[in-house]
Formats: C-alpha cells, structure tokens, sequence
C-alpha cells in the first residue's frame, strides 16, 4: 500500500509540473536602442505611457553599466554581470587568447564566436537548461551556441527587417500551440538609436522614430490581447543619448605621438595599449586629467564604475566628458565624425539613463522606482520567467515593490 501511494503521489506531481508551468505568464523582453529615459515624458509615446501607468517605470531612468555602450549593456541586462564580469567589454575588443583578430560588430565571422560570450550564461541558456523554450527575435550573443546553448527559436540579426516584421515574428511564436510557446521571447529595436546618432537626442527626427516604434509596442500589445494571452511585458533601454559635434573632439595624438599609441576603441571613451617600448612616455603623458578627459591605468579606473579588472581591457582607460569625442587625427581623417548623438558616458550622467518598463500579471500597476542599475533587471527577469538566477552583480530588492505578488 505505502508503495502503491509513492507511485500515486509520484505520477500527481508529473501531472501537475507542466500544467503549473502552462499556467505562467509568458515573459517578453523588450530593448528600444538609445531610448533615453526622458523620452517617455516628451508626449510622443502614447503605448509605452499607458504600459507604464498601469505596470512600473523607472522615474527617473535606469543607470547603465560602464561602458555605456550596446553590446556590453545588452549582455549585462541578460546576465546580471557588469561588462567587467561577463567579459563584453566594449563594442570593440581584442583578447590575447586570439591573437590578430578585433571583436568588433558586425564582423559575424569574429563576433560569432562562442570564445567572446562563454565568460558569462544569459537568461535564455538557464532557461533551456530548465525545461524552458526560449525564442529571441534579435539581442547580442542570442545567435550563437553561448556555452552550446542556442534558445529554441532565434533569428541571426538583420538590420533591414523592420519594426513591424519583427513584432509579426513574436506573434507567431505566440500563437504556436501552448506546448510549443516559448516561455520567454526577446525583442530588439534599433530605429531610436539610429536617429539619435545621425540627428542627435533632441531632432524631431528622434521623436519621430520614438513615436514609430511606441506603435510597434502597441501593435504585440494589441495581438497578445486578442489572443487572450498573458504576458509580462519588460520594456528597457541599454543606455541613453547625449547631443555631440565636431567642434567638441579631444585629439588624443596630440598628448602622445601616433606612433606610441595602439588603439583598440575610440569615441566616448578610448581604450589603448602603449607601443613596446613607450609604456613609460606613454603614460607620462596621458594618465591623469585633461580638458574634457580624464585618463587612468587600468588597475586605477574608479571603483563606481566597476570596470578594471578583466583581461580584455588595454592598460589604459579614457573618458570623455559628456559630449566631448576623443579619436586620433588619421581615424578622423579617414572617417570624419558626422554623428549627432553619442553614448558610451559616465553612467552617472542623467543623458546615459535608460528606460524601464514593466506591465503585466505579476507586475504591480502605479508603481514608480527610484533609479537602480541595469544589473538588477536579471534577478527580476529570473523571477518572472521562474528559475534559479546565477550569482551576479544585481540584486532583486530595488525592484521588488514592481512585483505583485
């Protein structure tokens, strides 16, 4: 008899596990590019403001991770890890472990390679490990095998699928049958950063493509209602924007010569390895203050911005003040600067804040949050979807008053 209850109370549980899962609300993630958190207070975005009143928002912003760029900001929103920690460094990086080759995007043939991502696991990777499908229509690092982990469905990233197709992508997965639905999907806009580097954070260019993708957000909002299904809706930014121009560049090369400086990225910050040989005149003549830059030995970068310690960053760190641009004559020569807009700041600065919104069943309706850093999204995300968060930088706390239950 005592067997014969095991066995019963056994099969009740193999009953019962998946129609619990069933029963949990789908999971979206959403990044808007460069939508800096102020935005959603210009009176263009009528979807994500309804989304907002009856979910939670970041009043003020949301604080991106050092450095405020898009691959290392969108790896930290899906692994809890600071740049520092989940080893996506920048935007472009090299490793000594690979010799010759730039991790730069859009350069498929390096960037696609697992070696780049495997410092850290994504939300997706626990997820399918847990029994969870996963689908991402788009977000750095879902388009490899990280760690051999691929999610369910994914799509290799193509600048030239538009808005509306990729909303109509979600949508399908959505209507597969309730066994085949994902239960966390991903979705990535560009369009906002796009405006906000050419015709800088200001234009009415960039109020007009706010306004183009609040209709897209409206558009998975208005499907998922009709088909009466219930989803937690994640609306994030990975960094904000800042208003730049030619007329504000910082020449590096005009505090050491060309010829002792190897550069790995420039912009808003600059990231550099002294020549062998120039490593003393090198830093004689660049570590310390400058005007409208301030420069440090790796090991020396300040500890807010939790960045220094991986192998992937050069010996020396520069940062530019908020709309300053530091490159070299010939980059600029080659390339000159013609963009409006830039990131990549002090995460500090209000123009780097990022939006946050959530809204759906375990959401709580009219909460406002106090600004919290982009690594506490993870354990957020890791609730919702319903598994075991790793160890990371972010903590659950600053937005447990948006959960509901």
């Amino acid at each position: 008899m005592r067997l014969l209850l095991l066995r019963l109370l056994t099969l009740l549980c193999l009953i019962a596990g998946p129609a619990v899962a069933a029963e949990r609300p789908l999971t979206i993630l959403i990044s808007i590019d460069g939508f800096r958190a102020d935005y959603l207070d210009r009176g263009v975005t009528p979807e994500l403001s309804a989304l907002a009143a009856r979910g939670a928002r970041a009043g003020e912003g949301m604080k991106p991770s050092f450095p405020s760029l898009t691959y290392p900001n969108h790896y930290t929103l899906v692994t809890g890890l600071r740049p520092d920690h989940h080893g996506i460094v920048d935007n472009v990086m090299v490793d000594a472990a690979r010799p010759g080759q730039t991790f730069r995007m859009g350069a498929k043939g390096i960037a696609w390679d697992r070696f780049w991502w495997d410092q850290a696991t994504p939300i997706w990777v626990t997820a399918e490990r847990a029994g969870i499908r996963t689908a991402t229509m788009f977000w750095p690092g879902s388009d490899l095998d990280v760690q051999g982990v691929r999610p369910h469905d994914w799509r290799m990233f193509d600048k030239n699928v538009l808005a509306p197709a990729r909303v109509d992508q979600i949508l399908a997965w959505v209507d597969l049958p309730p066994a085949e639905r994902p239960g966390f999907i991903t979705l990535y806009f560009d369009d906002v950063d796009t405006a906000g580097h050419y015709f800088g954070p200001d234009s009415p260019e960039l109020n007009q493509a706010v306004t183009r993708v609040d209709a897209q957000i409206g558009r998975l909002v208005a499907g998922l209602n009709a088909r009466a299904v219930p989803a937690n809706l994640v609306v994030v930014a990975d960094h904000g924007m800042a208003s730049v121009s030619k007329d504000r560049i910082i020449y590096m090369d005009d505090l050491a010569p060309a010829e002792t400086l190897n550069v790995i990225t420039m912009g808003s910050s600059m990231d550099l390895f002294p020549v062998a040989g120039h490593e003393a005149e090198v830093r004689r003549a660049l570590i310390g203050r400058h005007a409208h830059m301030t420069c440090w030995s790796k090991a020396r970068v300040p500890r807010r911005l939790g960045f220094g310690t991986n192998p992937r960053i050069p010996p020396i760190v520069c940062l530019a003040e908020t709309g300053w641009m530091i490159e070299t004559h010939a980059g600029n020569a080659k390339t000159p600067m013609i963009n409006k807009g830039a990131h990549g700041f002090d995460p500090d600065d209000r123009a780097m804040r990022a939006l946050f919104v959530a809204a759906g069943p375990d959401i709580r309706p009219g909460v406002v949050l106090p600004v919290f850093d982009n690594v506490d999204v993870y354990p957020l995300l890791a609730r919702l979807i319903g598994v075991t968060p790793l160890k990371g930088d972010g903590r659950l706390a600053p937005l447990k008053a948006a959960l509901a239950h």
